[in-house]
Order: C-alpha cells, then sequence, then structure tokens
C-alpha cells in the first residue's frame, strides 16, 4: 500500500503540471494547444509513475545483488533470469506477464544490473550439490502449494525422489485428499525421521481436515526439531488452543507469544492471540491483539479502534495498557481521539510522544 501511494503522487505530480500547463494555454489563446495538454495529462502522469516504478525496481535489484555477494554466491542467475524475459519490454501492457505489468522490464535496467555483478568476487561461483538439492525441494512445495493438478502431472507416481513425492502428498492435501497425502508423508517420515517440516506437515493436514487432535503430536515433534523457527510454533499454537482445553489453551497462548520473539510482526500470529484471548474471557487482551493484528497489516484506522477498545477494558498503566495508548498514538489519531486518551488518563508523556 505504502509503495502504491508513492507511485500515486509520482504521477499524480507531472499530470498535474501538465493540466496547469493546459489551462494556461488556454487562457493565452492557444486552445488547441491547451486542448492537447489537457487530453494527455493522464498520459504524463503514467509516465511519471513508471518512472518512479522502473527506480524502485533497479534499487532492488542492486540491494539483490549486494546480498548475493554478501553470502558467497554468484548473481549470474539473476541477470539470466530477466535476459529470459527481455522480450517482455517490446510488447503492449495487455500483453505482458502480470509479474512484469507491475515490475517494468527494461535493457537499461538489465544492463545496469549486469555491470554491477559482473565485478563482484563471486561471480563464477557455483552452487554445491547441497544447495541444488535444497532447491530442488524448495520448487518441489512450492508447485504443490501453487499449482497442485500441474505438480501431480509433473512429479509422476512412478518418481520416488524425495522431491517428487514431497510434492504429491502437499497437491494431494491442497485437492481435498488427506489420507492420500498422508499416506505420503509417512512413507517420507519413516525415511527422514528428523525433518522438522514433515511433521509440520503432517500436523497442518490433521489440523485442516478436523483431526485436531491427532494433529498435537506431530506439531509438537517439529517444534522439538527445531525450536527457534516461529512458524512451526504458530502451527502448535494454533492446534493447542483449537483443542479447546483451558490448560492447552494457556500453553497455546504461551506458544504464540514465544514466536512472537523473532516475528513479532506476524499478524496470523496476532489473530490467533486473539481468538484465544476471547475463549479465556481476556478481552481486553483480546482487542490489543487484534489492534497488533491491524497494525502489523498497516490498516491504521482499525489498529486505532482496537486499540480504544483495548484501554477502556485493560488495567491503567500497565505494559498492555500502555502498549495499547502506544498503537492509538502511532496510527493517526484524530483530535477526538487525542481528548479522549487525556480524558482517560493517558500521562503527558504519552500524548507527548
Amino acid at each position: 500500500p505504502i509503495r502504491s501511494a508513492e507511485m500515486m503522487r509520482a504521477g499524480l505530480k507531472p499530470m498535474i503540471l501538465t493540466m496547469g500547463l493546459g489551462v494556461l494555454a488556454a487562457l493565452a489563446g492557444a486552445p488547441d494547444a491547451g486542448a492537447v495538454l489537457l487530453g494527455n495529462a493522464s498520459y504524463f502522469g503514467t509516465l511519471g509513475a513508471l518512472g518512479y516504478s522502473r527506480d524502485q525496481e533497479s534499487r532492488a535489484d542492486q540491494a539483490a545483488a549486494g546480498f548475493l555477494e554478501a553470502t558467497g554466491q554468484s548473481g549470474r542467475g539473476l541477470v539470466e533470469f530477466f535476459d529470459n524475459f527481455r522480450y517482455q519490454e517490446v510488447f503492449d501492457q495487455a500483453r505482458r506477464f502480470a509479474y512484469f505489468r507491475s515490475h517494468p522490464l527494461s535493457s537499461e535496467r538489465i544492463e545496469t544490473l549486469r555491470s554491477r555483478v559482473v565485478r563482484q568476487a563471486h561471480y563464477d561461483a557455483v552452487d554445491s550439490p547441497e544447495d541444488l538439492a535444497e532447491h530442488q525441494i524448495m520448487r518441489a512445495k512450492l508447485e504443490g502449494f501453487l499449482n497442485p493438478q500441474v505438480a501431480l502431472m509433473k512429479y509422476k507416481e512412478n518418481d520416488r525422489s524425495f522431491p517428487a513425492r514431497y510434492a504429491r502428498a502437499i497437491a494431494y492435501y491442497q485437492m481435498k485428499e488427506p489420507d492420500r497425502a498422508l499416506k505420503l508423508i509417512d512413507q517420507l517420515l519413516t525415511e527422514n525421521e528428523d525433518n522438522p517440516y514433515l511433521w509440520e506437515l503432517k500436523g497442518q493436514v490433521l489440523f485442516e481436515f478436523n483431526r485436531v487432535e491427532q494433529a498435537e503430536a506431530p506439531q509438537r515433534r517439529s517444534v522439538a526439531l527445531k525450536p527457534d523457527a516461529p512458524l512451526l510454533r504458530i502451527n502448535l499454537g494454533q492446534t493447542l488452543i483449537g483443542l479447546k482445553d483451558p490448560k492447552k489453551v494457556e500453553e497455546g497462548v504461551q506458544e504464540l507469544k514465544r514466536s512472537l520473539l523473532n516475528d513479532g510482526d506476524n499478524a496470523v500470529t496476532w489473530r490467533l492471540l486473539a481468538q484465544a484471548y476471547d475463549t479465556q474471557g481476556r478481552d481486553g487482551d483480546a482487542r490489543l491483539a487484534t489492534a497488533e493484528q491491524y497494525f502489523s497489516l498497516g490498516a491504521p484506522q482499525e489498529a486505532r479502534i482496537f486499540a480504544m477498545r483495548a484501554r477502556e477494558l485493560l488495567t491503567k498503566d500497565t505494559p498492555e495498557w500502555r502498549r495499547a495508548t502506544d498503537i492509538v498514538l502511532a496510527s493517526r489519531p484524530s483530535n477526538q481521539d487525542l481528548k479522549d486518551l487525556a480524558k482517560e488518563g493517558a500521562t503527558q508523556s504519552d500524548l507527548r510522544r
């Protein structure tokens, strides 16, 4: 949303300037010239927005090249990727791939990136067999989740490689065939019992197909194998609060809070916490968690509304109450909001922040 607003402003300036010139031309006695300028105002606005977008994309390219170099990897593949789609530059907007409509590609952009990459110390570095194997697994996972039907055609039943079976398991899960998915996952687990993501996938399948009690054990196993992965803790927390047992729900709350130590802006975690707090009857905490959810999503109006509600329910001067106040103050409060804060007891130091 922020990037879109900046692009809009970049296009608005030349459009308004062109319209202004058109009006001036008409007033100066050149109505035909004025009409041409007014008629092309939106065109110049589009050029301004696209110019801003190209600049942003070029900056992203340079950052990517820097990250690759810092991790000892070659940027050659990044340039070759763009080279493969250079032909998109000559297509009109309607015929381009959707990605390149919003991420404009140009020969100048490619050559600028190439000139940076070829000078880097790791330009000739090659990927290790282990890295390539992990890449194949990543591709299989993406195919299974994003294109399950394509994945089943691409990764045939007679392909017994790990990536192929992994892709098929995910594809069956996505196509609402949990038993076939679980059968494949269990086969993979007999060969890779210490793979946390296989345990996580098994728990996810069981949870989403309403076998919540059975999902707990594999989710716990995934966290035990990789305790520093916040997403695994989120899945475990979600499972525990879905069990409705008060002790399990509280344990789920603690798992979700631990995940926030490494991923504090995860809106899904805050939504699940709001759900858990609501189950526990902790209305103020639930409203605060919802405010945090909207704040993470960049929705200040909704964040402010729920933070104001949270302040009404939370004990004054507690860390949670102060956090709710901070969210209000950071979410474009109106003059009335500020008056309400003062009336409800926010300190002067809070308001000055």
